[in-house]
Parts: structure tokens; sequence; C-alpha cells
């Protein structure tokens, strides 16, 4: 194994750090290298190209090919290479390149990542982390733009998260792979590189646990919850609500997508009386219909509206010439916004 090599984070001056999601995240999996030597990156042009999206930039050059592994095209054997390293005590972190390529590997998530460890009870764990870019609105082709986050929060035996901001991005990936059960991580690429959601990341401090939702906008009149690229479209509608109509807007960011932490939409909900939810994902059997349900369940009496929601289309992803009609905006949450007011 090859040693840890010294932290690119200058921590001479100060732990903040102006960061983008992308870099973030690349700082964050540098972190956890050089933390521990089993963190292993494995993925199709993760090393010496640094993954489509430049998040593995510059870890193969760093840490060495032993540690950041160009594999085949093959997302099975991917995964079941992770699963072998994880058994024998390794920390494997695989990327996807695109959403659309993890059917292949959907067996071995499945059938072995899943649930390895509940078949031996509890005698052998699977630290996997499994990144995923996910999502629409970068103009891609087929196969490039999809949500499928719900058919995973649908096996036992996998936490599945999503990041929105940089420093959600540096931390989550960190706790992530310290995590002794296999995770999902789903990323937002179209915001990677978005500048206007730099910010400063105090690599110092944790933002949190992992697997909790976050209030990130205060409100009263109707609650927004989302997660991942879904959540900067919420913040959005927040604000042109508040300037345009003087409505208050509470926006939640799940972060954890199983297992789902609805305590704070509860509170919220039992406060602002209206729950709209926003993703990306087809509506059918989707995340939302799960929150719908249990806010339902829990906030009865508290509802002065019935959830809605905001979604994707219950079609194949379109042509990229499409997808601005596909995708949840702005004008769509405030829509939703206007009908749950005015019931």
């Amino acid at each position: 194994m090859a040693a840890p090599v010294k932290s690119k984070i200058d921590e001479s001056t100060s732990a903040l750090q102006k960061l983008t999601i992308g870099k973030a995240l690349n700082l964050g999996l540098r972190a956890a290298m050089e933390a521990d030597d089993k963190v292993i990156i494995l993925g199709e042009d993760v090393g010496k190209l640094g993954g489509v999206f430049r998040i593995t930039d510059g870890l193969q050059k760093d840490f060495g090919e032993q540690r950041v592994l160009d594999t085949p095209l093959a997302e099975s054997g991917i995964i079941g290479t992770a699963v072998g390293l994880a058994v024998r005590g390794f920390r494997p972190v695989c990327e996807i390149q695109f959403e659309g390529f993890i059917f292949p590997g959907f067996d071995q998530i499945s059938s072995q990542l899943a649930k390895l460890h509940y078949r031996t009870q509890g005698r052998i764990k699977v630290p996997v982390v499994v990144r995923v870019p996910f999502g629409g609105g970068i103009g891609a082709v087929e196969h490039h733009s999809e949500s499928p986050e719900s058919l995973f929060a649908h096996i036992a035996g996998l936490k599945v998260v999503s990041c929105s901001n940089p420093a959600d991005a540096y931390w989550m990936i960190q706790q992530a792979i310290a995590s002794d059960d296999p995770v999902l991580f789903f990323e937002p690429k179209r915001l990677y590189h978005n500048g206007q959601l730099r910010s400063e990341v105090d690599t110092s401090s944790p933002v949190g646990p992992l697997f909790a939702s976050r209030v990130v906008r205060q409100g009263t009149d109707a609650t927004l919850v989302a997660y991942g690229p879904s959540v900067k479209v919420c913040l959005d509608a927040a604000v042109a609500a508040s300037n345009d109509e003087g409505r208050s807007l509470e926006v939640i960011d799940l972060r954890t997508i199983s297992p789902l932490d609805l305590g704070p939409v509860f509170e919220s909900v039992r406060r602002t009386g209206r729950l709209i939810a926003v993703t990306e994902a087809p509506s059918e059997s989707s995340i939302t219909s799960e929150i719908a349900a249990r806010v339902q369940q829990e906030c009865f009496y508290s509802l002065e509206a019935p959830v809605l929601r905001v979604t994707g289309f219950d079609t194949p992803y379109p042509p990229s010439k499409l997808e601005e009609h596909y995708l949840p905006d702005l004008d769509r949450v405030l829509h939703a916004v206007d009908r749950s007011l005015g019931w």
C-alpha cells in the first residue's frame, strides 16, 4: 500500500475553503484516503483521466495505481470486485460514470452488497460506497440523465444518500466511506461545477450526522422538501415567492433517502400545514410517494391541504432538447405552492 500523502488542504491559514460540489467531493475523497489506507477507489477512467466529471482528478497520481484503479467497462465486475475487497477488510469506493450505467451491476448490488451482512448474521461487514452521478440538466444523450434512486431505497440493507451543497459533499462522502454499511451516494452532476453554489466549507468541523435531514430555509406558509439537485430549485422558488408574493416557504433538504429522516418534515408540516415534495424522478412509486404517505399518517390533523408533488413525468427521460419541459423548475414549484395555499 502506498503511504498516505500530505494533505492538499492548506491548514496553515484557515480550514475554510470556497469550493464547488465537485471540488468538495474531490477533497473529501482525498481526506478519506489520507485517513485510512484501506480506502480504495475503482471505476471506469477514475485514474489517469480523473473521472468523466474530474471528481477523482489527481488522486491516482498522489496515491498510486494500487489505490485508484481504472477498471474495464463492466459495472457488475466493479461492484463484485468491491464486495470481495470489502470482505477482505478494505473500504472500496466505486464510481459509476452515469446513473443509467448502474443496471448491469444491479444484481451484485441487490443480491450481494445489500444482503451479505444480514445473511451472515453480522459477521461480515460490507463497507462499500457506490458513487452515482444522477439527474438531468446537462444536455446529455440517452441513459445519462436518469433518477433511479427510488429503486435502491426499496432494497433492504442499503443506505441511500444525496448531497446538494459543497459542505455536505465534502463531509458526507467521508462519512459514507467510514460507515460499515453499503451506501449508494447519489451526486447531482449538473451542480458539480456550478459556480453559483460555490461556498465556504469548514474542513475542520463536520456538518452533522450522515443519515439526517436538515432545514435549510425557515418559513411559515408552506414546506418544500427535496434532495440532491431539487434543493436548489426549491431554494430559488422560496426566494421568488418571498420577493414576489411575500410568502414564507420553509425548505428541507432530505440528504438521506434511505433511511428517510422525516422528523424535521413532520415538525415543519405541523407548523405550516402544507407540504410540497419535489424530485426529478418520476412520480410513480417514488420517494415522494413515501413522504406523502407518512406525512399524511403522522400529520393528518395539521394538514390544511393535501400533500402535493412536483416531479419528473412517468416517461423515459426525454431527448436533451425537451428536458427543460421534463424537469421540475421554479415555475412548477410555485404553481404547486399556489394550489396548496389556495385549497
